[in-house]
């Protein structure tokens, strides 16, 4: 199943903040549908449709958003929002802690002043690690690639 083709797209809703992700990691792409859930859930408070959805490897990304380069996409997810500023990694999350109601109650913790360096810091090791961890399930390939990356050691 393609994930992408069942997550609300940038050009469907112009206004939404757009997420960019690893669309070929499955870790990624199970953290991306609990995303767009809790965009869905924010339509019951009358908040949903915040959030559209690109796969770093969508060739729409490279036009859209030059700035972003593959390796910086492939180090963090970014979230793109309505006014054109990035948030990445960590930032992005802490971004959508604000943005998304379900989210809310977190919000207080990710913002503590002084805090964003140790969020920056576990957001990287997860990013680094994500194909790892995925392996048993990695059906596609993807995970291969990454393995002897220094990065993801």
């Amino acid at each position: 199943m393609n994930l992408a083709t069942h997550l609300p797209d940038p050009i469907d809703f112009p206004q939404a903040d757009t997420v960019i992700f690893d669309g070929e990691c499955q870790f990624c792409q199970g953290q991306v549908a609990r995303l767009a859930s809790f965009d869905r859930w924010g339509k019951i408070v009358g908040q949903g449709d915040k959030l559209a959805f690109l796969s770093l490897h969508d060739p729409r990304v490279a036009s859209l958003y030059p700035d972003l380069t593959h390796d910086m996409l492939m180090e963090q997810m970014y979230v793109v929002d309505h006014q054109g500023r990035r948030h990445g990694g960590a930032d992005a999350i802490r971004y959508l802690s604000r943005r998304l109601p379900i989210l809310w109650p977190i919000m207080p913790i990710l913002h503590i002043p002084g805090s964003a360096r140790i969020w920056r810091w576990m957001y990287q090791q997860v990013a680094r690690r994500r194909y790892r961890w995925n392996k048993p399930n990695c059906d596609n390939g993807a995970c291969a690639v990454h393995f002897g990356d220094k990065k993801g050691a």
